[in-house]
């Protein structure tokens, strides 16, 4: 059977999928969808997703949408690599207990701070300033417990691990999406964060050539977003 990835490589969600299946040999079909331009809430995608959300994917009959069930169901339907979802039941739980803490922490800061700060305009709607200060203090207060909770010590990746997990992989592809801020921002936001700063790297480094290949498309917003700013 052959696998269908539904994505968007702007959505940070997606990017994961992507990259895990990528840097795992998993073959798949991309389907692209523009979200700028409300693909994603066509009937004809909906049927997939109700949601109206990427990524989401099919294989055969079966369909599936929220990026961590997928990337839990791809790594059991593949096979890959233990360290990405270990089979070990206590190392398992920590692995999905992260992955629960990040769409009510990091997820919820990080996304409505770049909505509200870049995004926002791009959609026909205002920014909004209120809205982007306690996203920005809830993103903060997530970046100083994945440090003080998940990456003490001397390890590479979260839980003091060798290898990535696809919760790495999951934060990681979020905090990604701060290269769309102003430079200053970013700096402000991450740069406190050593560990923060050293783990993406180390977790870019384990996916190379892929994650900056899935990611060339943020990088390509970027730029234009800084060129927006410096003509403005």
């Amino acid at each position: 059977m052959k696998l269908k990835v539904f994505v968007d490589r702007l959505s940070q969600p997606a990017r994961a999928i992507l990259i895990f299946c990528k840097a795992n040999g998993i073959e798949f079909e991309e389907v692209s969808l523009d979200i700028t331009k409300r693909e994603h809430k066509k009937p004809e995608f909906k049927a997939i997703n109700p949601m109206g959300q990427v990524p989401a994917i099919v294989y055969g009959d079966f369909q599936l949408f929220e990026s961590h069930a997928i990337l839990m169901f791809l790594a059991g339907l593949f096979g890959v690599p233990d360290h990405w979802y270990p089979a070990d039941i206590y190392q398992r739980a920590k692995t999905q207990c992260v992955l629960d803490w990040h769409h009510s922490n990091l997820r919820s800061g990080a996304a409505p701070y770049i909505y509200n700060t870049v995004l926002a305009p791009v959609f026909g709607v205002p920014t909004n300033p209120q809205a982007a200060a306690q996203a920005d203090k809830l993103l903060a207060a997530s970046l100083s417990h994945i440090e003080s909770l998940w990456l003490k010590g001397d390890g590479t990746f979260l839980h003091g691990a060798a290898q990535p997990s696809i919760a790495d992989l999951g934060l990681v592809c979020e905090i990604m999406q701060l290269e769309l801020v102003d430079e200053k921002d970013r700096e402000r936001i991450l740069g406190p964060h050593k560990k923060i700063l050293e783990w993406i790297e180390n977790t870019k480094n384990a996916t190379k050539p892929h994650f900056d290949e899935v990611s060339e498309k943020l990088y390509q917003a970027k730029a234009i977003f800084q060129k927006q700013r410096t003509s403005g």
